[in-house]
């Protein structure tokens, strides 16, 4: 091997040549198997270069410094060139015998030509598949390990490979990584280092958006396995910039323990609702800059889809229904995912009622103020018809929000009314969006005033019966009775305020209907007799 090996023959050189000589090869890359190849090869005898042992004898043969112009080499160059790296599967084979081989093989540029042929096969498979499915090559993947993946993943981006391509690569070496996670509950470090190793070589939302679905599994499994801070974080906000594309089970499933049976996660549920708002907000008055200054250049603006926000309030209104069957679910954790959606964000409430009217029913316990505080996630008088007529006669809610159901009932026949006085007046040209904008106003104000005289009655009633109501004695009427009767019939004339259908709106329509009836009987002629002659 001296002629052929010039490591070996450099060390030979500095002993004495009359005395055996030892040589320390522990590291040379490969190992034995590799060793025993390159002196079979010296010696000329026959051995077969592989897609498995092909980086190996390469690394082998520049650590001996094989100069022959024979050498080995060439001939694993000349190898790989010509079949390992011509074909998807045998390069991802190279790619992986590399993992063993660092940083020998990181030095002589076996894994970024593995790599980049790896990438090249992905792009070639996913313009023009030879087999099928199509997607088959992303199986082959999962070989890899997340330092491999990321050398193909930065590939691909040097190839400027479809987005679609990258994001169906890191899709399917995430799920088949989340497999191996989930096999084995047991060994927590093995699993915790996967998931931070597989969540690092993700590529970014803008490079490949990666499903929203996969990615609420993988903070799942972050959270169970008790991954990094570091990690967490950047699956809440990669969760929250496709947070649209997921489903209620999808979040759901994040707020689940590992067994999936109870929840445990809603403060990361949380999280994630909130730094989507807060994205949305920024993308909101970036929009509106972009829109003037494409106002003044004549350019185009880029849009924030309006449909967004009130989609993810509609999936989180589903979540905290759910949530809310759970009976260890305290009231801050619940009020947390419900309220992390403003307000103004949806257009109709019932979805948060319900969630409201769920949570309470699973909780009959809770006081006037608990239950005020649950009902603080939603705004009666965005609740639909039949949700307010459901809330009016719902025992559980809080007096305040079943006088604010009824409040906005009244406000809509009086806004109705105060519409039909301006029709009458107005003609179609003087009825504007202004006239009825004052007309509105003027039922909000008149409305105001009645609501803050009903709350000084409700005040008033309640120390009443807290503390001032004594039980009468004697047969006769007493002063206190006579107290209590004046008192009960003031709030009565209030609250009938309220009731469209009472304060002689019956009477009136009675009355008139009986006046008609004897006006018409009155202006009845009876006909005359005759009397029927023969003649």
């Amino acid at each position: 091997m001296v002629p052929r090996c010039g490591y070996i023959r450099r060390a030979i050189a500095k002993e004495d040549p009359s005395a055996a000589v030892e040589l320390d090869i522990s590291a040379l890359p490969g190992g034995a198997d590799a060793f025993e190849k390159a002196a079979r090869y010296c010696y000329g005898a026959n051995f077969e270069i592989t897609a498995l042992n092909a980086a190996a004898l390469r690394c082998a043969a520049a650590f001996l410094d094989m100069q022959h112009p024979a050498d080995l080499a060439r001939r694993v160059d000349e190898f790989l060139a010509q079949a390992a790296l011509r074909a998807l599967p045998s390069a991802v084979t190279v790619l992986r015998s590399c993992e063993a081989l660092l940083p020998a093989a990181e030095e002589l540029g076996l894994v970024r030509r593995a790599a980049d042929a790896v990438a090249l096969r992905i792009c070639n498979e996913a313009l023009f598949p030879t087999r099928t499915p199509p997607g088959w090559w992303t199986t082959e993947l999962a070989a890899l390990s997340p330092a491999s993946f990321q050398k193909v993943a930065t590939a691909l981006r040097c190839r400027r490979a479809d987005p679609k391509v990258l994001a169906n690569a890191a899709s399917a070496y995430a799920e088949l990584a989340l497999a191996e996670v989930l096999a084995d509950p047991r060994d927590r470090e093995d699993q915790r280092a996967l998931v931070e190793s597989v969540v690092d070589v993700l590529p970014s939302a803008a490079d490949a958006p990666i499903p929203a679905a996969l990615l609420c599994r993988l903070l799942h499994a972050a959270v169970t396995t008790e991954a990094s801070a570091k990690t967490c974080r950047d699956l809440e906000l990669r969760v929250a910039a496709v947070l649209e594309q997921a489903t209620a089970g999808d979040l759901l499933g994040v707020a689940l323990d590992g067994a999936g049976e109870r929840v445990r996660n809603t403060d990361t549920v949380r999280r994630v609702i909130a730094a989507f708002v807060e994205r949305h907000a920024a993308a909101s008055t970036e929009s509106g800059r972009s829109r003037r200054r494409a106002s003044l250049s004549g350019g185009r603006a880029a849009e924030v889809d309006p449909g967004a926000m009130e989609k993810v309030a509609r999936t989180v209104d589903e979540v905290a229904a759910e949530l809310a069957t759970e009976e260890s679910l305290a009231i801050s954790k619940f009020v947390g995912v419900a309220g992390a959606v403003p307000k103004e964000a949806r257009a109709k409430h019932d979805g948060v009622y319900r969630a409201v009217d769920i949570y309470l029913k699973t909780h009959p316990a809770l006081d006037e103020m608990e239950r005020e505080k649950v009902c603080s996630v939603m705004d009666p008088l965005k609740l639909s018809y039949q949700a307010r007529l459901h809330a009016s006669q719902n025992r559980r809610l809080p007096l305040q929000a079943v006088l604010s159901a009824l409040y906005y009932d009244q406000l809509k026949l009086r806004s109705a009314g105060a519409g039909g006085e301006d029709d009458d007046r107005w003609d179609d040209t003087q009825t504007t969006a202004a006239g009825k904008a004052r007309a509105q106003a003027r039922a909000d104000a008149a409305l105001a005033r009645e609501n803050e005289a009903l709350r000084s009655e409700l005040a008033r009633m309640r120390a009443y019966v807290s503390g001032t109501q004594q039980p009468s004695r004697g047969s006769g009427s007493s002063p206190s009775a006579k107290k209590k009767a004046s008192f009960l019939g003031s709030v009565s004339r209030t609250l009938s305020r309220l009731n469209p259908f009472k304060g002689g709106w019956a009477k009136q329509d009675t009355a008139s209907i009986a006046d008609s009836s004897r006006d018409a009987m009155a202006h009845v002629v009876k006909p005359k007799r005759r009397r029927s002659s023969i003649s």
